[in-house]
């Protein structure tokens, strides 16, 4: 296991219930047998053949009784992994007769038998591994090393290797995998003679654990290490998925949980890997399984693991800078909690690596208090032992406990810096679920919409499928659509530079193909993609209003605001004489390439009055008749402006009045019977 030549090499060969071949170990099925041979280096000499059939813990038929008894007292005699293991290792030991000074090392056809098989299985069943699997030579790739002249290593099998060094084949061995073993040794003997005098000195490595670190937004990142993992479970941690990948080389800090757009995990992850051969054996795990769950497994690129694991905050560096260590996420602290009432939260049995300097709140760029903060122990077990306090009271306020990640810390840290103080000068547009008589008349249709698009297809893809009448489009024109979820909704809406080009590319382009797929093509206006986006329906028909716009029962008049006198000294002359005015029609479109699809859009019903929200995390709840409660955020509510609220609560004038005084980073939802 060191960087010399070894004395003995051992060949192994493990074969599972299931695929085989270089899609070994992609369907997750367990080890039924061990095949093993010893070669000796120094004395040039291949020693006898080792077989171990293992007892898979969850057998195919298990269920169905057997009939006879003997074959029943058969299978129980048959060793399950771990004491299969320990009889391999036994084994070896003895016939070596390992002493002092002795050394050897595993050599497998390829990296599947150790990385893909022996590695997950174990890791799974969490059973510990001698010290010799975490090493190993790889015959294919020390092949290539002396045969330059060979086929790639992805060609080459033992077969390819007998056939190139003119060796005889020992097919006539009808055990399984018999043969194989049989070759590999008389290969590995040919590479070893006075015509190759290859030495083995350098062999494969396996991580023992995932080491913990910071990445910073300037490094390079290879786009053929990167992979994203979907369908985590919330809870996981980036150990969880260091254990997932078990077998595989992860680059240091290279496991990052991503966060929505509240700062909780969503149950993907970016992982970059050491080599472009890691990330391609990861691609095989997709649909492997954690715990009950299975995870899929995609490609992604370096600027994806960057702009989630990428930090510039020195603040963060430093609290990172003690490696190895494990970090807890506390959510909902006290705005006033010190770092002794932190430390003196956990206790002994958990003590905060470092004291107070373990701890690292995050702050909005005024230095006020988000409510979270960030904890380092020294181990597993100090780690344990805090998350026993989840949901534990400090103060007056139970507190969230989380495992946490390294990349977690750079994200939550990015994101509450970038938080603006106070909105920006040109307010945003209101969304259009106002009545008919305060919608912008803009009726010229000059726009198309692109309906059933490939959910892969980029801007370029539009480009092409609209040929000659690419040229026709606005700038910044070209909007994808996404789904509440931000993934392609297979929407697109187009801004054309007159309403007779629209016109004339949804005649031409209507039901034109894109990479296999039939695209509907609709002239529109400005006006009716505002009406799709909030949850209408366009096509060759018509139009159909979305449900947001009120029928003519709801239709609400424009009764102007009654505040009482006790409140308008709260604000200045001009803000009560001069309305606020409309933004215009552009506010709608901004210069990008996306848009939303609204999935909040209903009929309005009789609101019983509002929540006030401030971006620390602190909610007051205000009813109608007057009264303020502090209360948690509720879930299923319907975000407004200032100004809708004065549109659809004409009966809570007074509150209206009363809550114009908030800051402008304050919103406002509404709660309805």
């Amino acid at each position: 296991m060191t960087t010399t030549c070894p004395d003995y090499l051992v060949v192994l060969l493990c074969g599972t219930a299931g695929a085989s071949g270089s899609s070994l170990g992609s369907d997750e099925k367990e080890v039924t047998l061990l095949l093993w041979k010893v070669v000796d280096l120094a004395g040039r000499k291949v020693g006898e053949l080792h077989e171990i059939v293992i007892r898979p813990e969850e057998p195919e038929g298990a269920e169905e009784s057997s009939e006879e008894g003997s074959e029943e007292d058969r299978l129980t005699c048959v060793p399950q992994l771990e004491q299969a293991l320990q009889q391999f290792n036994q084994s070896v030991s003895n016939e070596l007769n390992i002493g002092v000074g002795t050394s050897f090392s595993l050599c497998t056809d390829g990296q599947l038998h150790i990385r893909q098989v022996l590695h997950p299985e174990a890791s799974k069943k969490n059973i510990l591994l001698p010290e010799c699997f975490y090493s190993f030579f790889d015959l294919r790739k020390e092949f290539k090393k002396c045969c330059p002249g060979s086929p790639d290593v992805s060609e080459l099998d033992v077969k390819a290797m007998v056939n190139y060094l003119n060796l005889e084949e020992h097919s006539s061995v009808d055990q399984f995998g018999a043969s194989e073993v049989e070759d590999m040794g008389y290969i590995i003997l040919k590479l070893i003679s006075e015509s190759y005098n290859h030495r083995f000195s350098d062999p494969e490595r396996v991580n023992y654990k995932f080491e913990t670190g910071t990445c910073s937004k300037t490094e390079i990142v290879d786009d053929n290490t990167v992979i994203r993992a979907r369908g985590l479970p919330w809870q996981s941690s980036d150990q969880d998925i260091a254990r997932f990948f078990k077998g595989l080389n992860i680059a240091k800090g290279g496991a990052a949980l991503c966060l929505n757009a509240q700062g909780r995990r969503n149950g993907e992850a970016l992982v970059r890997f050491v080599s472009e051969e890691h990330r391609e054996l990861a691609l095989q795990r997709h649909k492997h399984h954690m715990g009950t769950r299975y995870i899929e497994v995609y490609k992604a690129t370096g600027e994806d693991f960057l702009k989630v694991a990428g930090g510039t905050s020195n603040e963060a560096a430093q609290f990172l800078s003690k490696e190895n260590q494990v970090i807890i996420r506390m959510r909902g602290l006290p705005f006033t909690v010190t770092p002794e009432e932190v430390v003196a939260f956990f206790g002994q049995q958990c003590p905060v690596t470092m004291g107070k300097d373990g701890i690292l709140f995050v702050t909005y760029p005024n230095s006020r208090p988000t409510g979270d903060a960030f904890v380092l122990f020294a181990c597993e077990e100090y780690a344990q032992n805090a998350l026993k306090k989840h949901k534990a009271l400090l103060g007056k306020r139970y507190i969230e406990l989380f495992r946490s990640t390294a990349a977690e810390v750079q994200q939550v840290l990015n994101r509450f810096s970038s938080v603006p103080l106070v909105s920006l000068p040109t307010p945003p547009p209101i969304i259009s679920t106002l009545p008919q008589p305060f919608l912008p008349p803009v009726s010229v249709r000059d726009c198309i919409r692109l309906r059933g698009l490939p959910y892969a297809a980029a801007i370029d893809d539009i480009l092409e499928f609209l040929g000659e009448f690419s040229t026709d489009i606005r700038n910044q024109g070209v909007h994808l659509v996404l789904n509440h979820q931000g993934r392609p909704s297979g929407d697109a809406f187009i801004e054309m530079k007159s309403p007779e080009r629209a016109f004339l590319a949804a005649q031409k382009c209507h039901k034109r193909t894109m990479k296999d797929r039939y695209i509907e093509v609709f002239q529109c206006s400005a006006e009716e993609m505002n009406f799709v986006l909030m949850g209408g329906t366009l096509n060759r028909n018509g139009l159909s209003p979305p449900p947001c716009l009120s029928p003519s029962s709801y239709a609400l008049s424009a009764q102007p605001v009654i505040m009482p006198s006790e409140t308008t000294g709260l604000y200045q002359p001009s803000m009560l004489l001069n309305p606020r005015t409309l933004q215009p029609t552009t506010a709608y479109y901004p210069g990008g390439t996306q848009l939303f699809m609204n999935y909040t859009a209903y009929y309005p019903r009789r609101v019983r009055g509002f929540q006030r929200c401030f971006r620390g995390g602190g909610v007051e709840k205000v009813a109608p008749g007057g009264g303020v409660e502090k209360v948690a955020p509720l879930r299923c509510c319907r975000l407004f402006t200032l100004f809708e609220a004065r549109v659809y609560c004409s009966n809570v004038r007074f509150f209206i009045a009363s809550v114009l005084a908030c800051t402008p980073a304050w919103l406002l939802v509404a709660w309805t019977t």
